[in-house]
C-alpha cells in the first residue's frame, strides 16, 4: 500500500525536519521488525572485563589528575524524562482508596518494596520538609492526615500540580538525600560531581544537561538557585548548558497494520525516539572528554569516594588508550610499517583495545593490513564502568557478531536477546555483570578533528514497543539506544567497578535504600 500524505501532513513533516524518505524508512522498519542481537558469549573478567589492581586503580587515578588539564571535559547526563514512572504505584493507590484507607498488614509494613513501606516512611524522604510546608501553606497538617490514614490527600499535594508536581516533574528537579544544610535536588548531586572529576584548571565546571522544553523554564530557574552556593563553597565556576531532544529524532506511530497512526483530529502522531536520540545532542558537543551518567544514578556525600575514585579511573583509562591509539594512527598514516609491525601493532589491538582481530588478517597484504588497522582504530572510544550482576535490572556487556561476522564487545539490553533461543539464553546465563550507565567518551580523532558520532551508529538495534493513545493501542519505534546501537561501532573497552557506584532511583521506594538515606 502506497502512503498516502496529506498536505497538512508534509507541513507537519516540514515542521520536524523529518524527511519522507525517512519516514517511509521508519514504516518499513515497523514493517521488517529489527533482527536479534548474535550472542557469541558472554564478557567476563577473563575475557572482555578489566579488573583493576588496587595499585591499577591508584595509578589510573594519579594519571588522569596529571593529565586531565590538557583536555575539555564534561560531564553528559540525560536528564529530560518525566519521574511519573517513579509514582505509578502511588497512582494506582489514589485511585483505590479515594478516602482514608485501611491499616496496613505487618507484612506489607515491612516490604521495603510496598506501598505500604513507602507511606510509612514518609518523614525519611528528602521532599518531606517541602511536602509538610505545601501542605500547611494550604492549611492542612501532615501529622493529622497520616492518623486520620488520609493517604490520598497527602500523595495529590505530592504528585498533583496544586501541591509539589512530582509526578509531572524531571527526576532532576526532585529532591533525593537529606543533608544539615538543605536537602538536595538530584541535579545538585550531579553538580559537586562535576567538581571533583570535569573541573579545569581555570576551575571551571561543565554540566550539560538535557530536558524537555516544558521543564526549561522550571530547570534553569532551580540551577540557578543553587549555583551561587556551590560556586563559593568550592571554589569554582560552573557552566551549564542544555539541549533538548531534537524533533527530527522523533518517530512515527503505526497501528497494527503498520498504517501511520493519527490523532483524533487527523494529526499524525510522532513519539520520542528514546534515549537513542540522545546522540544527535551528544554530538552537538565539543569537549574532548565527556563523562556519561544518568540523573538517577547517584549517592549521597558520605559515599562518594568510590565513585570519585572509579571515575577518574576509567577516565585515566581512556587518556592512556586515546594516546596509545593516536600513536598507532599516526604511524599507519605516515605508511612504511613492515609486516611483523603491522601483525605487532595488531596484537597490541587486541590485548589493549579488546579489537577482534579475525584469522583472515594474519593473510592479508600489508596495504590491506594497514587499511583495516585504520579502520578499526579511527572510531571514537569509550570505556564503560560495569558492575557484578547482584539482579538488577539493566542490560548487559556481551560479544556480539554483526551481520558482516564482525566480532565486538557491545552493551546489549535484554529486549535485543531471542528470548526463544536456548543457544543464546545460556550464553546470558554466564553474564557475570551488567551495564550501570558509567561511561567515559572520547570523541575526536587522532588529527584533532571531531567525529561525526551519527556514522558510528547500528541502524538494526532499535526496537518496537506497544503504546496506547486516546484508548487506541498503537505501535512506538525506539531508536538504538545511546549506549548500546547508538555507540555499536565505537572502540569499546569494559572495566569492572564496585556496585556501590550504582544507586538506580526506579521507583519512589528505591530513595528509602539505604544507599539514598546515608
Amino acid at each position: 500500500m502506497a502512503l498516502k500524505l496529506t498536505p497538512s501532513d508534509h507541513l507537519i513533516l516540514k515542521k520536524r525536519g523529518i524527511s519522507e524518505d525517512q519516514l517511509i524508512n521508519q514504516i518499513n522498519q515497523f514493517k521488517n521488525g529489527f533482527p536479534f542481537i548474535n550472542l557469541k558469549k558472554a564478557a567476563t573478567p577473563e575475557n572482555g572485563i578489566i579488573q583493576l589492581s588496587a595499585s591499577e586503580l591508584k595509578e589510573l587515578i594519579s594519571y588522569f589528575e596529571d593529565n586531565h588539564q590538557h583536555y575539555s571535559v564534561l560531564k553528559f547526563v540525560p536528564a529530560s524524562g518525566a519521574a511519573s514512572r517513579m509514582f505509578k504505584d502511588l497512582f494506582t493507590f489514589m485511585d483505590q482508596y479515594p478516602g482514608s484507607c485501611p491499616d496496613f498488614t505487618a507484612e506489607e509494613k515491612n516490604n521495603p518494596n510496598s506501598i505500604a513501606y513507602c507511606l510509612e516512611h514518609l518523614k525519611d524522604f528528602a521532599f518531606y520538609p517541602d511536602l509538610v510546608k505545601n501542605l500547611k501553606d494550604n492549611e492542612l497538617d501532615i501529622d493529622n492526615l497520616i492518623r486520620e490514614r488520609d493517604f490520598v490527600t497527602i500523595l495529590k499535594y505530592l504528585l498533583s500540580d496544586s501541591g509539589l508536581n512530582y509526578g509531572s516533574l524531571p527526576k532532576a528537579l526532585l529532591r533525593f538525600h537529606r543533608y544539615p544544610d538543605g536537602n538536595r535536588f538530584a541535579m545538585e548531586e550531579h553538580l559537586i560531581e562535576a567538581v571533583y572529576y570535569s573541573c579545569d584548571t581555570q576551575h571551571i565546571a561543565r554540566v550539560h544537561f538535557t530536558n524537555s522544553s516544558e521543564h526549561k523554564t522550571t530547570f534553569l530557574k532551580a540551577i540557578q538557585s543553587v549555583l551561587p552556593k556551590y560556586e563559593k563553597q568550592f571554589g569554582v565556576k560552573f557552566e551549564i548548558s542544555f539541549s533538548e531532544q531534537k524533533p527530527s529524532t522523533d518517530t512515527i506511530a503505526v497501528d497494527h497494520n503498520n498504517v501511520p497512526f493519527r490523532d483524533m483530529d487527523g494529526s499524525l502522531v510522532f513519539r520520542p525516539g528514546g534515549h537513542g536520540a540522545l546522540i544527535e545532542n551528544l554530538n552537538e558537543l565539543n569537549e574532548e572528554i565527556i563523562f556519561i551518567k544518568n540523573i538517577d544514578n547517584i549517592v549521597p556525600d558520605s559515599l562518594r569516594d568510590t565513585t570519585y575514585e572509579y571515575k577518574k579511573a576509567i577516565g585515566g583509562l581512556l587518556i592512556k588508550l586515546q594516546m596509545m591509539v593516536f600513536e598507532m594512527l599516526e604511524n599507519l598514516d605516515d605508511g612504511n610499517l613492515t609486516a611483523k609491525e603491522l601483525d605487532t601493532m595488531a596484537s597490541t589491538a587486541q590485548k589493549s583495545l579488546m579489537i577482534e582481530i579475525p584469522d583472515a588478517f594474519y593473510g592479508f597484504d600489508q596495504m590491506e593490513k594497514t587499511d583495516f588497522l585504520f579502520t578499526k582504530l579511527n572510531r571514537p572510544i569509550r570505556v564503560c564502568g560495569m558492575v557484578k550482576n547482584e539482579g538488577e535490572p539493566g542490560g548487559g556487556p556481551f560479544w556480539v557478531v554483526n551481520e558482516d561476522e564482525e566480532v565486538s564487545l557491545q552493551i546489549v539490553e535484554s529486549s535485543q536477546m531471542d528470548k526463544a533461543d536456548p543457544v543464546q539464553m545460556a550464553i546470558v546465563e554466564k553474564a557475570t555483570h551488567f551495564n550501570p550507565v558509567d561511561l567515559v567518551c572520547a570523541t575526536y580523532d587522532f588529527r584533532g578533528n571531531k567525529f561525526d558520532l551519527r556514522q558510528f551508529v547500528d541502524t538494526q538495534t532499535g526496537f518496537i514497543s506497544i503504546k496506547s493513545k486516546d484508548g487506541r493501542e498503537l505501535k512506538a519505534l525506539e531508536l538504538p539506544g545511546l549506549w548500546n546501537g547508538a555507540m555499536a561501532d565505537w572502540i569499546t573497552i569494559f572495566v569492572e567497578t564496585p556496585i556501590i557506584t550504582f544507586n538506580p532511583v526506579k521507583t519512589i521506594n528505591d530513595l528509602l535504600r539505604p544507599q539514598h538515606q546515608a
